[in-house]
């Protein structure tokens, strides 16, 4: 038979072979899991992980084997477990971003620790296997991704993890299941009935759920088409008057995806992810960045930060409604701000977990800054996480101007991470539930991902 883009992502998932994974995609796959695990950790601090977590525990508590991200003794059913342990990853924003943009490790990871803890042991995956499943399901997202010219931009319609995040679960836990290439096919299907969120939901309680939701949802994707459950086998191509995938997009162009025998390049190998240093939006990173750049300017102009020298802050930003918020007045509206993070950025000198306590939040002096924020859209500076810039201006009663911008911040694909910062952020978000000796286990045991006998130890 003809092979359609369908079958063809079917195919990749069923045939792709360790040997595929270069050691840059390997590393780069490390780095995001071991990033993930850190926020994780720390997301299963927050308030909306508890209300998830109390949602779980009471409403279902049969075939309970599968752990929770700083809970020790406390185990779930497998499929609850991955949504629980999602929403611990998104709880502060605090998770990786790509280009097109999404939030591709969250939507992966809690799956296959789940389903990992959920085989046999006679059937335990190894390490490799782990890996190179996790790295299926970053693929698949990417392709997706890659369908539309209008994910390049930050969306407007549909939260991007909560689209391709769901797919990408159901495509890495078929290949951790060994499922057969029709089974892949079919998971791919179901998922595509389980997918989507709107961005309304964005800076509220309810935007982890996208990422608790699309890990899980695309986990039983997985454990429905094993169990012989069938869907559309054309569910990604472009079949006019009949939407499968393409009803999230009003732009779609499929391609199929092909994997040689002895050769599979992967998107991670020529696109690098962005690590957050801090919890919020990625948009937020290049404001900071900026304020932090012209305060630096101030204090060497006057000696140190005075508030009431500056007459106007300006901000030069790319129109994008939803993170464009004046006066946010919760945590999670606070993460989508561009003008919170910007006068947080130049009031303390930095931007971190303390700065969206509601008693951050609410202080006067930074009140009375943001009363200070006009923001500006240049047409130059678009909406799209590959070309944006963050600008801030501060305009001094003196008359006098001080300007900090950036172009690329610290954590970009451009600009990554180096190894210490990385596990700086791990050490320091996995510390608040972790003791010492646990957390270097887990950094040794990422490391050396590819010689774990068993994935479930981790």
């Amino acid at each position: 038979p003809e092979e359609t883009v369908t079958s063809s992502f079917a195919s990749f998932i069923h045939a792709v072979r360790p040997e595929h994974l270069s050691k840059t995609v390997r590393q780069r796959s490390k780095r995001m899991i071991l990033d993930s695990l850190g926020v994780g950790l720390v997301g299963s601090t927050t308030h909306v992980f508890d209300i998830a977590l109390q949602y779980c525990r009471e409403l279902y508590s049969s075939v309970a084997v599968s752990s929770v991200y700083g809970k020790p003794g406390v185990k779930l059913s497998p499929t609850l477990a991955a949504f629980t342990n999602g929403v611990a990853t998104h709880s502060m924003d605090f998770d990786d971003t790509w280009h097109p943009a999404t939030h591709p490790s969250g939507a992966v990871l809690p799956a296959l620790l789940a389903a990992s803890q959920m085989l046999p042991p006679s059937a335990k995956p190894n390490g490799m296997d782990f890996l190179l499943a996790f790295n299926v399901g970053l693929e698949v997202q990417g392709r997706l991704m890659h369908f539309s010219t209008e994910a390049h931009d930050i969306p407007k319609r549909f939260h991007p993890p909560s689209v391709v995040g769901t797919l990408g679960s159901a495509a890495a836990t078929a290949k951790l299941l060994s499922l057969s290439t029709a089974q892949c096919a079919h998971a791919l299907g179901i998922a595509a009935s389980l997918a989507g969120a709107p961005m309304a939901n964005a800076a509220t309680q309810a935007k982890p759920l996208h990422i608790g939701n699309a890990t899980r949802l695309g986990f039983e994707a997985a454990l429905l088409a094993a169990r012989g459950m069938e869907a559309n086998p054309l569910i990604l191509d472009d079949i006019p008057g009949c939407s499968g995938f393409s009803a999230f997009y009003s732009v779609y162009q499929p391609k199929p995806l092909s994997t040689s025998s002895d050769h599979h390049e992967f998107l991670l190998e020529k696109q690098d992810i962005a690590f957050k240093r801090f919890p919020a939006h990625l948009g937020m990173h290049w404001v900071v960045d900026a304020a932090l750049s012209v305060r630096n300017l101030f204090i060497n102009y006057a000696g140190s930060f005075s508030p009431s020298l500056i007459r106007t802050i300006v901000l030069k930003i790319p129109v994008s409604k939803y993170i464009n918020r004046p006066f946010p007045s919760s945590e999670h509206q606070a993460r989508h701000s561009f003008q919170f993070n910007a006068c947080a950025a130049l009031l303390d000198g930095e931007v971190g977990l303390s700065s969206f306590m509601e008693s951050s939040i609410h202080r006067q002096e930074l009140r009375e800054l943001l009363d200070k924020v006009v923001v500006e859209h240049p047409e130059d500076n678009v909406a799209n996480f590959d070309k944006m810039y963050g600008e801030v201006a501060l305009l001094l009663h003196s008359g006098d101007v001080l300007t900090g911008k950036c172009d690329t911040f610290y954590g970009h694909w451009r600009k990554p991470l180096s190894k210490e910062s990385l596990l700086k952020k791990f050490r320091s978000n996995a510390s608040h539930v972790l003791p010492e000796e646990k957390i270097e286990n887990i950094i040794t045991m990422v490391d050396n991902l590819e010689n774990l006998s068993d994935s479930s130890q981790l």
